[in-house]
Order: C-alpha cells, then sequence, then structure tokens
C-alpha cells in the first residue's frame, strides 16, 4: 500500500516548484567567458559580447508558455491558418515568383512550402523579433532547464561576430534565440545561411532572398523529398488499433490494409503505396488523423514540434489553393500546464510506464507511455492527454493504489 500511495503523492509533489539553476547570474557570466576564451574566441570580443548582461524575465515567462504547447491544436492552427496569413502569403509567392522559382530549381522547395515556412516564422518578414538574442540565450543558459543548448548556441554567436557576419546591435530575434526572416538559431546560420543576391552578405535580417534560400538550404540538407508530400489527411476504420499511433512505420499499402483511407477519397498510386508513413492524431482519436513521412520530419528539425509541423505543412496546402483539414476538430478543454504534465509523468512512472525525467512536455516518451497505460487499462490507446483524460488517470491510480494486494497488477501482468 505505501508504494502505491506515493503514486498518488506523486501527482502533487512533483508538481512543485524546483530550483532551476545554481549560482547567480554574475557567476554563470563570468564562467562562461572563461570557456569562450579557452576555446580561442577574443577576449574583447567576448568582453562587448556578453557586458552588462542581466537575465530577461520575459524570456523565462515565455519559455513556459510556448503557444505550440500551451493552445489546443484547434486554436493553434486557426492563428496559423488565419485569413490575413493565407492571402499575404499567397501575394508573396506571387510577388517573388521569380526568387522562387530560381531557389525550387537550385533546391527542389516549392514556393509555397518556403512561403508556409516564412508566414509562420515572422509574418513574411514583418515580424522577426526584437529580443537581444545574446541576452536571451544567456537568460535559458543561467535557468538551466536547456543550459548545454543555449550555452552551445552563444558560442555560435560568437563565431557569428568573429566571422564578421553580422553585428552585435544586429543579433536581434524572438525571445529563443531565432533570428531573421525565417527564424534561423545562431548555429543554423552558420551551418546553413547562403549569400543567395550575392551582396557579400548572408542578410537573413533584411535581405528575403537570403533568408528564403538559406531555408531551402536547411531543408534540402536535412533529407527533404521534392517528390513526396509532407502528409495526408486519413479516415480511421472502426475499431482501429490506435496504439499504432506515432511509433509505427509502415507502408501506406500496409495502413490501407488495415483500412486508413486518404480523407479526401482519392485513390493511392502504386508508388505511393509503397511509401514508409506513421500515424499522427493530433487531438486524439476524436479529431482528424494524418499518415505524415520523411518530409514531416524535416519540419520537426526546423522546429521539433508536432503542431509546428502540422501547422506548417496545412499552411503550405491551403498556399496552394488546397483544402487544408476535411475532418472537425474536436471540442477541447484547455491543455495541461506544465506541472500537471510533470506530476502525471512521474505518476505514470510510478505506476511502471516510464514516461522518462519529469519535465511537464508531453512528448513522445510521454505519448508512448501514455499509450500502454491506456491500452493496459481499457481505454483508448491514442496517447492523447487533455483535463478529461488527466481526470480518468488520476480516477484509475487512486483505484489500484486502494485495491487489495492480490488484485494489483503490474504493466506486464496486464499485458498478457
Amino acid at each position: 500500500m505505501k508504494q502505491l500511495s506515493l503514486i498518488i503523492i506523486a501527482f502533487f509533489i512533483l508538481a512543485l516548484p524546483t530550483a532551476a539553476s545554481e549560482g547567480s547570474f554574475e557567476d554563470w557570466r563570468t564562467d562562461f567567458a572563461k570557456r569562450a576564451m579557452a576555446k580561442g574566441f577574443d577576449a574583447d570580443l567576448v568582453a562587448r559580447t556578453l557586458d552588462g548582461l542581466t537575465p530577461d524575465p520575459d524570456v523565462l515567462s515565455r519559455d513556459g508558455a510556448q503557444p505550440e504547447f500551451t493552445r489546443t491544436i484547434a486554436d493553434y492552427l486557426k492563428g496559423v491558418l488565419s485569413e490575413g496569413r493565407i492571402s499575404t502569403g499567397r501575394k508573396a509567392i506571387e510577388d517573388n515568383a521569380e526568387l522562387f522559382k530560381t531557389i525550387a530549381a537550385n533546391y527542389h522547395i516549392s514556393a509555397q512550402t518556403l512561403s508556409a515556412v516564412w508566414g509562420l516564422e515572422s509574418a513574411y518578414g514583418r515580424i522577426q523579433g526584437d529580443f537581444d538574442v545574446v541576452r536571451s540565450l544567456a537568460t535559458l543558459a543561467h535557468d538551466g532547464r536547456r543550459k548545454d543548448w543555449a550555452e552551445g548556441e552563444l558560442f555560435a554567436v560568437l563565431q557569428i561576430l568573429t566571422n564578421g557576419h553580422a553585428s552585435r546591435d544586429e543579433m536581434k530575434g524572438a525571445w529563443a534565440g531565432a533570428m531573421g526572416q525565417t527564424q534561423f538559431l545562431p548555429s543554423s546560420y552558420l551551418a546553413y545561411a547562403v549569400d543567395w543576391d550575392h551582396d557579400g552578405r548572408k542578410n537573413i535580417w533584411a535581405s528575403s532572398a537570403d533568408a528564403l534560400a538559406s531555408t531551402a538550404n536547411y531543408l534540402s540538407a536535412n533529407g527533404w523529398r521534392a517528390d513526396e508530400p509532407w502528409g495526408v489527411e486519413v479516415q480511421l476504420p472502426e475499431g482501429f488499433a490506435y496504439e499504432l499511433s506515432e511509433d509505427t512505420v509502415l507502408s501506406i499499402g500496409s495502413w490501407s490494409v488495415r483500412g486508413v483511407v486518404r480523407a479526401d477519397h482519392a485513390i493511392w498510386s502504386m508508388k505511393e503505396q509503397g511509401r514508409p508513413a506513421w500515424l499522427i492524431l493530433p487531438a486524439g482519436h476524436k479529431g482528424p488523423a494524418f499518415l505524415v513521412s520523411k518530409n514531416f520530419s524535416v519540419f520537426k528539425r526546423y522546429n521539433n514540434s508536432t503542431a509546428y509541423a502540422l501547422g506548417v505543412g496545412l499552411l503550405s496546402e491551403v498556399l496552394g489553393h488546397k483544402i487544408a483539414v476535411r475532418g472537425t476538430w474536436p471540442d477541447a478543454t484547455p491543455p495541461l500546464s506544465r506541472s500537471q504534465i510533470k506530476a502525471l509523468q512521474g505518476a505514470l512512472g510510478k505506476a511502471g510506464y516510464s514516461a522518462g525525467k519529469p519535465d511537464g512536455i508531453a512528448g513522445p516518451n510521454t505519448r508512448r507511455a501514455l499509450r500502454a497505460f491506456q491500452k493496459a487499462n481499457d481505454l483508448v490507446p491514442d496517447g492523447f492527454l487533455d483535463h478529461t483524460v488527466f481526470d480518468v488517470i488520476q480516477k484509475k491510480l487512486a483505484n489500484m493504489a486502494n485495491a487489495p494486494v492480490g488484485e494489483r497488477q503490474n504493466p506486464s501482468q496486464q499485458h498478457q
């Protein structure tokens, strides 16, 4: 009884705030400067770059409230597919037809795909962010949750400044350090930025040509397949095995054998039937379903969010005058808070369904653990988490904790 009772307690103690960093910001800044100089960066450049930095509380606030994670998928996509974004995107394609044509000839990325990224990242160059990229990354590094990543991006900033690609004052962008018209992180800038307009600078801030070509270079280098779609909306048959979602990669022909059909009722060609794909259920079994492929993963390399990748994909479809989604998004309660998700992750782990280290983000490991719990407890195993599912799981775990010892089952027994 004592061990199982810890499952319920975990819902509360794991939701409590924890110290995210050790030492003062000044201590961190001094230590980072020493490590930067040890890597060979000029001492004066390091001093000028870090001089006068203080933590930015707005960055920490936004880090806990990213729209891809704190809004329902329906609400998020409503903003992505707004009439204004669509009409502006179509005009941008028309106004820059020759530029898109030449970029496509070189990188084999369509105008609709590039315009979708451009529109979602900066509203076609209009909203690039005015945060000091150095201060933002330093704040995230000191906070500790993503220290190694943020410090790596800061080293990339120092390399950009060393190479003379931009000045310290030009290093402006979004709160998490992404910069320019298509929001490149500093490390991505170093790896993929190109001088498409041949003016001697890789200017992703002021040059749409450089920004769009750099994005095409990024997508191409990360495995974009020009002859394949990012995904397609599908319909699932009654009694479908929802535990196959997300982790199971099958040929489209194999999905078809399992009763999966295109939402537009078109027939897959023989070539399409041989392509590998996996199923995503962004709103659970009650919402639209999509078979996605390699290009969807490339979108996630750009921004590791299923909502973002779906948003870019659907926006590219609409910019090409196609229907975005035929299915209906279900009414949903607001997403769980990070503290609630963290508590749930810990509780699932206590119950024998490991979601990894509790971090408050419902990523693949959490959804995988949730599907296993759902399947073992006669729930639809779609891995979707909202307040309704959260309440059901709380009750299930409470019942497990209160059951007579002889009636308790561990996960391996429940799957037998």
